[in-house]
């Protein structure tokens, strides 16, 4: 036969009015109590009493169902109530019960039911020591007052709590109790009876002054365990060996947050890492196996057993089989394991989703910056071929055009593809400022660009790669605005002397505000041509130690200009 059918229902119908309940519960404790532990009618009482707990009690939920030895311990107590309680066991359940009582009064926000857990300790207490304590030890001549404040006074805590105003269901469910704080009250009760008994039997006290004497040297220890526990003058006191112990039960902690660390450095590909540290929690004296699950694959260690615990986050599922159940700290500990493990786990995700993310991007840039390369060189052909098709054209002039445009072509053409073929910029081509300004205007002659020299050093050695792509594409852009508008002039000016300056100005209309805000930071969209190929080359003039800047962006009047210091030309021999 099973009890947890009629404990399941009777708990749901009093799911709504535990209140009354609780009380009438004390209520027969205490007519118990006056009876005498003794008296045939007070055990009843006090069976009656026990059933009430049951299906007030915060230990277990009314769904899950009760075992046969659990069914059998009921039986038991119930069985010992009848047969064998006396004043000893009587105020031994009181002390349990006041335990209890007092493990809820600090869990609830609630002010009310905080204050009404509150009063019944009171009672309880109240009970235990002016009448269950008495009893056991004067044999039924406890003294005249402890009669008359149990007779008396005691009953009117009943009429309070059924007074007390009642408050939601949602701040009572689910009942839970601080261990701790259980254990401690319980202690402290316990303590307190057998020490009055201590004083009055070695100091031949009365029991007044036997129970003032025990709550004076009870109250004595623990305001020094209280100064020990949190020193005032500079030391950690027994708060941080209580915090070590409690991170150090069966688990390294900082020997594993040293061990995934390593791990993480050591390994680059997650599910790896994931692996190495499933190997590394076998290795714990506690843990027999598990396994893990994560969205790209699963993995097991070690070997199954009846118990486990897991953790489960977004990315990880993680349970771990132990050789024996669990206490509350190590299922803690785990708990904090699996989140460490978790975190790093993620961490690694994140590292080669940026990797991947990183090589797409370059391989982006690189086809973009090809593409617009390209593109420029395109336009020159397109001019050529142009210029081929008209009819009126001097063949000497055109003959003249193909001998400086095809060499420019052919060196740019050849320069794109070893950018295809090494990626990565190279700092060590550089060539010589009037060469480079010359192989310019050769490029640019005959295609209304007025090209304006000040004084340039022979000597002053530029970054090829840097000037070459900043000259065709700002150019290339303001060249294309002619389209549009014939009347828009482009100039180019260069100065070299203790810095270098290259400015292209033209006259057509500024750069769009949405386009402006992203300009020389990123690629943007436009139809004008302002994007990557500028972007690109911003990028490599900060590489280079230089800067390229939109000076000036007024209508009639749009200047982008490329600084930089001057670079000393190597010594003979030396690489370029």
């Amino acid at each position: 036969m099973s009890l947890q059918p009629i404990i399941g229902r009777a708990q749901w119908h009093i799911g709504r009015s535990w209140r009354p309940l609780f009380v009438l519960m004390l209520l027969l404790l205490h007519i118990s109590a006056l009876r005498g532990a003794e008296d045939f009618w007070a055990r009843c009482l006090m069976l009656a009493h026990f059933g009430l707990f049951i299906l007030w009690q915060p230990f277990m939920r009314a769904e899950q169902r009760l075992s046969a030895g659990q069914t059998l311990a009921v039986f038991g107590v119930a069985s010992g109530i009848l047969l064998f309680l006396n004043w000893w066991l009587l105020g031994l359940w009181v002390s349990v019960l006041a335990g209890i009582v007092g493990g809820k009064v600090f869990l609830f926000q609630a002010k009310w039911l905080r204050r009404f857990y509150l009063l019944v300790l009171a009672y309880l207490v109240c009970l235990l020591l002016a009448w269950i304590v008495p009893n056991a030890f004067f044999s039924g001549s406890e003294p005249l007052e402890f009669q008359w404040l149990v007779q008396y006074v005691l009953p009117f805590f009943f009429v309070v709590l059924v007074a007390m105003p009642t408050e939601t269901d949602s701040a009572e469910t689910p009942q839970i109790v601080d261990f701790f704080y259980a254990a401690l009250l319980f202690l402290l009760l316990v303590v307190l009876a057998l020490g009055s008994f201590a004083f009055m039997r070695i100091g031949r006290l009365g029991y007044p002054a036997a129970i003032s004497c025990s709550l004076v040297l009870i109250a004595g220890v623990l305001l020094a365990f209280s100064m020990a526990w949190n020193p005032r003058a500079g030391f950690a006191g027994l708060s941080m060996y209580f915090s070590r112990y409690l991170l150090s039960i069966g688990l390294p902690f900082e020997q594993w947050l040293y061990f995934l660390a390593e791990l993480s450095q050591l390994e680059t590909r997650p599910e790896r890492m994931m692996k190495e540290a499933s190997a590394g929690l076998a290795r714990l004296p506690w843990v027999s196996g598990g396994f893990w699950h994560t969205a790209e694959q699963s993995g097991n260690f070690g070997a199954a057993s009846k118990n486990s615990v897991e953790y489960t986050n977004q990315d990880l599922q993680l349970r771990v089989f132990t050789r024996h159940p669990l206490s509350p700290s190590l299922t803690w500990h785990f708990h904090l394991l699996g989140q460490l493990l978790g975190e790093f786990y993620v961490a690694k995700m994140r590292e080669q989703k940026l990797q991947q993310q990183t090589y797409v991007q370059a391989v982006h840039e690189t086809g973009a910056r090809m593409t617009h390369d390209i593109k420029n060189l395109l336009q020159s052909l397109k001019g050529l071929c142009s210029a081929a098709e008209r009819p009126d054209e001097d063949p000497t002039e055109f003959a003249n055009l193909v001998r400086r445009q095809l060499p420019a072509i052919t060196g740019r053409l050849q320069q794109a593809l070893e950018k295809l073929q090494q990626p990565q910029a190279q700092g060590g081509n550089f060539i010589e400022a009037g060469v480079w300004w010359d192989n310019l205007r050769r490029s640019y002659q005959g295609r209304a660009v007025r090209l304006e020299q000040d004084e340039v050093l022979q000597d002053v050695l530029l970054p090829k790669e840097l000037f070459d792509s900043a000259g065709d594409n700002l150019l290339q852009n303001a060249l294309r605005k002619r389209k549009s508008d014939d009347g828009v002039s482009v100039s180019v000016s260069f100065r070299c002397t203790d810095a270098v300056e290259l400015c292209v100005r033209d006259t057509g209309a500024p750069v769009a505000p949405d386009v402006l805000q992203g300009l020389l930071r990123g690629p943007v969209p436009s139809g004008s041509g302002f994007g990557i190929g500028l972007y690109q080359t911003a990028k490599l003039a900060e590489i280079s130690g230089f800067a390229l800047r939109l000076e000036r962006n007024d209508p009639g009047d749009v200047r982008f200009v490329l600084r930089g210091r001057i670079r000393e030309q190597p010594a003979p021999g030396a690489p370029q």
